[in-house]
């Protein structure tokens, strides 16, 4: 599938490891709840040993990540993530211009 023309919200964040089921518990509801937006187009994630992550969410278009980015849920899930589960963060947008993929088949 291509995400050419798509918005790609990049999310790099350090975990503090505090309440790691708290965080799994809120992260799987963001998840469950982005899905259920309009303009969503899927997600990535990986997150290392050492506490560094990435999570990439994918939208059709601007206006959809901004819903996003105001929807009061996840709006509070991101102060939860200050306070308790993020040393830091950043976010970073842009517009998908080329995309490529291979699979093994």
């Amino acid at each position: 599938m291509s995400r050419k023309g798509q918005i790609a919200v990049i999310f790099m964040s350090v975990r503090t490891g505090a309440d790691a089921n708290g965080y799994y518990a809120a992260a799987a509801a963001m998840e469950a709840r982005a899905a259920a937006q309009p303009g969503y187009c899927g997600f990535e994630s990986a997150r290392g040993g050492d506490g560094f992550g990435i999570t990439v969410s994918f939208w059709a278009d601007d206006d959809s990540a901004k819903a996003w980015r105001d929807d009061p849920e996840h709006r509070a899930i991101r102060e939860a993530g200050r306070d308790r589960w993020y040393s830091r963060y950043e976010l970073c947008v842009a517009r998908v211009e080329r995309d490529y993929d291979w699979v093994r088949g």
